[in-house]
């Protein structure tokens, strides 16, 4: 799996982090950011958790 956040779509909410600091990150200031690699399996659930409860659907998991 492969997450990606939409920069112009994240409001910078902080929620993915919160759920999944170890794929997601927010700088102050910036959209999230996601880990470039692939999301290793012991992390795949919670990233998913991230992106399906982001208010603005920026983030994509694939």
């Amino acid at each position: 799996m492969h997450a990606m956040v939409n920069q112009k779509a994240c409001i910078q909410c902080g929620l993915c982090p919160t759920i999944c600091p170890e794929v997601f990150s927010l700088t102050p200031g910036e959209p999230a950011q996601a880990i470039t690699e692939e999301v290793p399996k012991e992390w795949e659930i919670a990233a998913q958790e991230a992106a399906d409860n982001c208010p603005t659907s920026a983030i994509v998991t694939k």
